[in-house]
């Protein structure tokens, strides 16, 4: 045998044992992290009457209770007015649950179950909402609360007075028919989540105080996803992790003058080079953590090509990363996120500027810092005269939940049957109030019950904010058995 047959034998004796290697991990492929969990009891499903709910709902948005950035300018009355009707539209709930107020307007209920050696559960929705203005295009009036085409329709149906009204209406159902919880449950209802989240930190200064560990916090923050571009079909995301939130001022300053007479390096010219060395330094784009995680559950189950990419990483990596990476969401889901946001210069066209400004903003993944990030910051400037300060103090990212807990497994199986979907673990790139939790939290999940597509999704913070009745009814369904099986 020649030596050219002998190292084409070679070689394909080499091609045959990859491919069976292959083969083998395809075949024997688990995903590293669990989806619905599967053989859980759950409590049935309540009756309710889903069209006095969508009316409720709607009372519950005509209440203006929108946090401004200028916290003079917010209307506290409103929120005065949400809490005395909330207290007689639910007259059960209010029986069965005490009720403390922190930071002026935000909500602790307690519902004291009868077993006080096990760990209470922690399910919240805030009350405020982001401005709308019916000039912007909406269907109907964002504040009049509408019922129309099978939806309610205004600010906050969504986001998050949907999810506020539904707790309500699950613990009114449940009391209605007699229900009693061994398991405390607590409900927090935030006045200020769009604006910094300081009643939820109240909230927990409260909590922390009683010695309060919860066995799980339950917030909004992911849903289910109609055309999830991994299934080509709905999948139910479940946040286990939510970014950290940081915003980086970086200042060049200059000696300013006539721009008739300019220096050969201005403030601006710095201050823009500053800004275009950190942005081209983006940070690794990196498999790993709840984003990966998701990934590996939803493409498991969508066909065989993406179940063999995902067994071998050893060779697909590069090539999953650069797929997910080709869309900014799919890209925020494997890094820290770097966007510039604001500038800021001279008050005057033909001013050089003393001082000039740019604030970037970032999202901070899991197993980063906000030093990680400062320190990127001051790598990729090198030597340009900039210096660097946080807006305001930075949030870390938080912890990254289990999913082997009894709260997944509980929320987990709920999601699957409640939705029909699939369900993955995942990571919120916003923000939400469960992060000032933390300290009472065993574990933090973040999801509604309800199905948007993408397209929909932009209509949250936007225009035409709806909450389908289809979507209500699936929502109470979801608290309700949620408390009635977390809490028997």
């Amino acid at each position: 045998m020649g030596f050219l047959s002998k190292a084409a034998l070679g070689a394909g004796v080499a091609l045959g044992a990859l491919i069976a290697v292959v083969a083998v991990r395809t075949a024997l492929y688990e995903p590293p992290v669990p989806g619905a969990a599967a053989d859980l009891e759950l409590a049935s499903a309540p009756d309710f009457d889903v069209q006095a709910a969508a009316g409720r709902l709607a009372q519950a948005i005509a209440f203006q209770t929108v946090s401004h950035q200028d916290a003079a300018d917010n209307q506290l009355a409103e929120w005065d007015a949400l809490h005395a009707w909330l207290q007689t539209t639910y007259p059960r709930a209010h029986a069965a649950m005490g009720r403390d107020v922190v930071a002026g307007h935000t909500l602790v209920y307690t519902w004291a179950g009868s077993d006080p050696a096990l760990d209470p559960i922690v399910l919240m929705a805030h009350q405020d909402v982001v401005p709308a203005d019916a000039a912007e295009g909406w269907t109907h009036p964002p504040f009049e609360g509408v019922i129309a085409e099978g939806a309610v329709w205004g600010r906050g149906a969504v986001d998050d007075k949907g999810s506020l009204i539904g707790l309500f209406e699950a613990v009114e159902t449940l009391t209605a028919a007699g229900f009693q919880p061994r398991r405390t449950v607590i409900l927090v209802s935030g006045h200020d989540e769009e604006v910094g989240g300081g009643g939820a930190t109240a909230a927990n200064d409260l909590l922390k105080a009683r010695g309060l560990s919860a066995q799980f916090v339950l917030d909004e923050g992911l849903l289910v996803v109609a055309d999830n571009p991994l299934t080509g079909g709905p999948a139910a995301l479940i946040g286990v992790a939510e970014k950290g939130y940081a915003t980086l001022v970086v200042t060049a300053s200059s000696e300013g003058g006539h721009s008739s007479a300019p220096p050969p390096q201005t403030g601006v010219s710095t201050l823009a080079r500053a800004v275009t060395e950190i942005t081209e330094d983006p940070f690794p784009l990196r498999l790993q953590g709840p984003g990966a995680d998701m990934l590996h559950v939803l493409g498991a189950e969508s066909g065989l090509a993406m179940r063999a990419a995902l067994a071998n990483t050893w060779a697909t990596e590069p090539l999953i990363v650069r797929q997910m990476a080709a869309t900014p969401a799919g890209a925020a889901l494997l890094h820290t996120t770097i966007a510039p946001t604001m500038l800021q210069g001279s008050p005057k066209e033909n001013v050089l500027p003393r001082d000039a400004r740019a604030w970037i903003n970032y999202r901070i993944a899991p197993g980063d810092t906000s030093e990680d990030v400062l320190n990127r910051a001051k790598g990729a400037v090198g030597d340009l005269p900039v210096t660097f300060a946080w807006a305001r103090p930075p949030q870390e990212p938080s912890a990254v939940s289990s999913t082997d807990s009894e709260g997944w497994k509980v929320i987990s199986a709920l999601a699957a049957d409640v939705t029909g979907a699939p369900v993955a673990p995942g990571l919120v790139t916003a923000g939400t109030d469960s992060r000032f939790l933390a300290e009472v939290a065993q574990d933090t999940y973040r999801f509604q019950p309800i199905t948007l597509s993408m397209a929909e999704t932009a209509m949250i913070h936007g225009v035409d904010e709806r909450m389908t009745l289809t979507n209500l009814e699936r929502m109470v369904q979801f608290y309700a058995r949620l408390i009635a099986t977390a809490a028997r």
